[in-house]
């Protein structure tokens, strides 16, 4: 049936965009196909704390507090967010910030020695 599924923990048929199944009342995985990007609309700064909540089906309001609590230990909180600013990409299918450095530094390596340096051995070899 379209707009439902099975929950995988009773078996029973739930609607598709359910975060709670209403038979066995077990959390259900956010129905996000691709739930690690950063333009929810509900966004705040950069978008870091609703992929999360998205991606483990918490509320955000759970997910703000996290890196909130993560800043006083070990400044862990600004370091986490800004790791997972560089990693997760804004839209489905466009490439990260980090993997867009990434190309970025192979074109211009690429640039510099005439072509892309192989390692003997290595594992572009």
């Amino acid at each position: 049936m379209d707009g439902h599924r099975t929950c995988p923990y009773c078996a029973e048929e739930i609607h598709a965009a359910a975060l709670r199944c209403p038979h066995c009342r077990s959390h259900l995985p956010a129905g996000d196909a691709q739930p690690w990007r950063r333009d929810h609309p509900d966004r705040r700064v950069a978008g870091v704390a609703v992929a999360a909540a998205h991606a483990f089906g918490v509320p955000v309001a759970s997910a703000r507090v996290v890196f909130i609590v993560l800043t006083f230990i070990h400044f862990l909180g600004p370091l986490a967010y800004g790791a997972l600013w560089l990693v997760i990409p804004f839209a489905p299918g466009e490439p990260s910030l980090f993997e867009r450095g990434l190309r970025a530094a192979r074109d211009l390596i690429t640039r510099l020695f005439g072509r892309w340096p192989v390692v003997p051995g290595g594992p572009l070899a």
